[in-house]
């Protein structure tokens, strides 16, 4: 009769280099520390989270846990990084034989060294996001005339389609009901088409971004024997930003972590925010129930915000049903009370935001510690105005300013074109919109364009001139070049009331919605740019003084680049999104209306309204000092007699008015510029 008998390696008991004592929170040292089996430590914003992760990591290596059995997880190259930077810091040498990086580069790591088991050569390639791209539309062999819809998407909207059923594990068609709903007669059709990409890849033996992690999971579970090996090797995982998981990657972490059941998920259910891009909350809500024997730690010490900060942040995340309740306790001194101001409109609301950066940037705090935070990036179409008006400098996080968008310009250029034929740039955008057209074949056509024989009025001038040109036009734009000549005939005859508003709907309406529907895949969030760009220009009776403002405001951008171009200090502006991960001395809240923000699409629908919330408190743990909460009560005062009212967002009305001061403005006390 034979046994397995396990010969376990001698270890002295640690010699601790590291007093966690004074190094940590008792909370912090709580998780470090934590015995075998796993854990979940729900570490709330600006508690220390990286911190923890760096100290677990080295509390392990110092029990005499081998570096190459740890495997850390993160979602940027950046952290990653700074974590291994941090534990060779503390222990040296001794880290570097950790396995720690994202999610895509531990799969790719993988990858190479079990290639052959999946049918790929041990030196298969990655495509980057271009070659992925160009990949994609070779496999379409022609562009349809005419797809059931009317519809045939770009291949950038096919790949994030493509993107989401894969980091899902949706089908093609759920994906299209869920996220992609114009797209929707078409869903067998890309189903097909995704089928016909994913056997190109393995036939060039490349893979994409993607690959990486469905790959990897297929590896596992189709391989017993490899699976079996790296659950063996992982005795502890260690993962950042749980909340931020897809499916995959949830998935991944269950089958590595199966074995041995060491696995510590970090993150904050208070801050997640991108189920739009695939990540699922509900990774680290229903981690007690993967994990029965888990232990949960929470980190509520906030080294960031003042108390008064932290009140309005606990009280504006305690109507979520789902979360694990924490209240974020402050270290630092007592400060200011955040503000609620309501304006009466949107110009009002940029006045106020205007004038009191200036009050503060004059009280001595730099303009990169003050950021303007918003749901939507048209919410600061207004304050992009007034800012440049009053010279103040500003950056937009995204690096796009409001009317600098391809979309928006794109619906401009119609509108200059309408008011003056002979706009030959304005001409060229808008041809290079259609199929088969590039910017030689827009200067041919602009050279038959001007030769053309024009006609009375603008608008009809345009469009009888571009019906000259239709022998011209190549064969794949040949069916879209009517459509493009009546929609400046039909310009035409509104032209005389001048008013920009209904021309702006009917070129969005006639023409440029099906290109924006094929060209993006963001193509909800563009077309509420449109609309709002069609909303604000009901402030402007005469179609010229519209674009005259538009071009006056480039200009005096481009003049406080010039001008500012050796200064550094810039205001930060920027969806709640892009900042999320950073920190301001000062944060101004604006647009906090119902169907704003919450955006309108999430009333009555209890987990959008819920991932709503939870952007509304990352956006006030942003602050470090003082926050500003804005809502207007209009969007134009000045504007029609019909203009709707606003009202205040429910995230506001759920506040105590204890917990902040409020404002009340008065016109005459606004500074008129500075």
């Amino acid at each position: 009769m034979s046994r397995d008998y396990i010969l376990q390696p001698f270890r002295a008991l640690p010699e601790l280099r590291i007093d966690y004592e004074r190094e940590l929170n008792e909370q912090q040292r709580a998780a470090v520390t934590a015995p075998p089996g796993p854990a979940l430590v729900i570490a709330g914003a600006g508690s220390g989270k990286t911190r923890t992760l760096t100290y677990r990591t080295a509390f392990l290596l110092e029990q005499g846990i081998p570096a190459d059995r740890i495997l850390l997880l993160t979602f940027t190259n950046k952290a990653a990084h700074e974590m291994m930077r941090r534990v060779a810091d503390l222990l040296g040498q001794e880290a570097l034989r950790l396995w720690g990086g994202t999610f895509h580069s531990i799969g790719y790591r993988i990858l190479r060294r079990n290639a052959e088991l999946l049918g790929y050569r041990p030196d298969f390639t990655i495509l980057d996001r271009e070659d992925a791209r160009q990949m994609l539309q070779s496999c379409l062999p022609e562009r349809p005339k005419k797809a059931p819809a009317g519809v045939w998407p770009k291949s950038d909207v096919m790949a994030e389609v493509f993107s989401l059923a894969v980091n899902t594990c949706r089908s093609i068609a759920k994906v299209i009901e869920d996220q992609f709903e114009h797209l929707g007669e078409i869903a067998g059709r890309l189903a097909e088409v995704h089928r016909d990409y994913q056997e190109r890849k393995r036939a060039a033996q490349v893979m994409d971004f993607d690959d990486l992690l469905s790959e990897w999971l297929r590896l596992l579970r189709d391989h017993p024997g490899v699976c079996e090996r790296y659950q063996r090797q992982f005795q502890f995982l260690l993962v950042d930003e749980y909340q931020d998981t897809n499916r995959v990657q949830s998935d991944l972490i269950d089958l590595v972590a199966a074995r041995h059941r060491q696995v510590m998920a970090v993150g904050d259910d208070a801050q997640s925010i991108y189920s739009w891009r695939g990540a699922d909350y509900r990774n680290l809500w229903e981690f007690p129930r993967r994990y029965p024997e888990a232990t949960v730690y929470k980190i509520e010490t906030n080294y960031r915000s003042t108390p008064e900060i932290l009140a309005v942040a606990n009280a504006a995340i305690a109507a979520n049903a789902r979360q694990f309740p924490k209240t974020l306790a402050p270290s630092r001194p007592s400060g200011a009370r955040p503000v609620r101001v309501d304006c009466f409109d949107t110009g009002q609301q940029a006045a106020f935001v205007a004038q009191r950066i200036f009050e503060l940037h004059e009280g001595g705090t730099s303009l990169n510690q003050m950021a303007v935070l918003y749901r939507s990036h048209f919410h600061s179409l207004e304050l992009q105005m007034e800012l440049t008006r009053r010279r103040v400098p500003f950056a937009i996080m995204s690096g796009i300013r409001f009317f600098e968008q391809a979309h928006l310009k794109d619906v401009i250029a119609f509108l200059k074109l309408g008011a003056n034929p002979e706009d030959d740039l304005s001409f060229r955008r808008i041809v290079r919109l259609l199929s088969g057209i590039g910017e030689r074949g827009a200067d041919r056509l602009w050279e038959r364009y001007r030769s053309a024989p024009a006609a009375a009025g603008s608008g009809a001038n345009v469009a009888t001139r571009l019906e000259a040109c239709l022998e011209a036009v190549p064969k794949k734009a040949h069916s879209d070049w009517p459509k493009l000549a009546d929609t400046f005939r039909q310009l035409a005859s509104l032209s005389s009331g001048r008013d920009p508003s209904p021309m702006i709907r009917l070129v969005i309406e006639a023409f440029y919605d099906e290109h924006l529907k094929e060209a993006y895949a963001n193509y909800r969030s563009r077309r509420e740019d449109l609309d709002q760009l069609c909303y604000f220009a009901r402030q402007f009776q005469d179609l010229n003084d519209f674009l005259a403002q538009l071009a006056l405001l480039t200009d005096l951008e481009a003049e406080e680049d010039r001008a500012w171009e050796k200064e550094d200090q810039r205001v930060r502006l920027s969806t709640i999104h892009q900042a999320k991960g950073l920190e301001f001395d000062i944060v101004f809240l604006i647009m906090l209306n119902d169907g704003l923000f919450p955006v309108g699409r999430s009333l009555g629908d209890p987990d959008r309204e819920e991932e709503e919330r939870r952007l509304f408190h990352v956006a006030i743990t942003r602050a470090r000092l003082e926050l500003y909460l804005i809502a207007p009560l209009m969007r134009f005062g000045r504007g029609p007699a019909n203009d709707p009212g606003l009202r205040p967002s429910r995230f506001l009305i759920e506040i105590p008015e204890s917990l902040c001061d409020a404002w009340n403005l008065h016109p005459h006390g606004l500074d008129p510029g500075f």
